[in-house]
């Protein structure tokens, strides 16, 4: 091979590098439904942080929506939760379909005590309508209920409990071993 075809070979390469790059620059630019999310867009995001929140509320203390359990769900439906991601879909839809039907209004803008009521009767399972079959109600309320818990006590370093919040609320130390717990016996 002389230097001329090395260097064809080189330049064909890297012009189809940057072209594959702007092509996917330009699809997230021409779709504005996009977000700034991993897996969910803005409007699901904006809702999954009122969830959150009222699972764990602000007091004294910072709630979910403070420690980024929202990110925390969204980094993990693109990981280790991407079997979720249906569900996840279908139960925020239906959730928003139903705010809208029976309140007029989004979720996200109900006062703090309708958005409780709404959730007590996910949580019992007495949703009612074809958005809510085969008991999606209650199963996404757990879901949800689980996954802000491990976004708000977890560590960290997978996506929430942003500043050690739930640590310095229980007065713990952050964890200084990752992976194992060692103990002197």
């Amino acid at each position: 091979m002389d230097f001329q075809s090395k260097l064809n070979r080189r330049r064909f390469i890297s012009l189809s590098l940057i072209g594959a790059g702007g092509v996917c620059l330009l699809g997230r630019c021409a779709n504005p439904t996009l977000s700034p999310w991993r897996f969910l867009y803005t409007h699901e995001a904006s809702l999954l942080d009122s969830l959150v929140e009222q699972i764990i509320p602000t007091d004294e203390w910072p709630g979910a929506r403070d420690a980024g359990v929202t990110n925390f769900i969204d980094k993990q439906l693109v990981g280790p939760y991407t079997r979720y991601q249906a569900t996840y879909r279908k139960g925020l839809a239906a959730i928003q379909e139903t705010s809208k039907s029976e309140f007029q209004k989004p979720f996200e803008t109900l006062p703090f005590e309708e958005q409780t009521k709404f959730l007590v009767k996910m949580e019992a399972g007495k949703m009612m309508g074809d958005l809510w079959t085969k008991g999606l109600d209650r199963e996404f309320f757990n879901l949800i209920r689980n996954h802000t818990m491990q976004g708000f006590y977890g560590s960290p370093r997978h996506g929430g409990n942003k500043g050690n919040i739930s640590y310095k609320m229980l007065q713990l130390d952050y964890p200084v071993i990752i992976g194992q717990n060692r103990y002197k016996g």
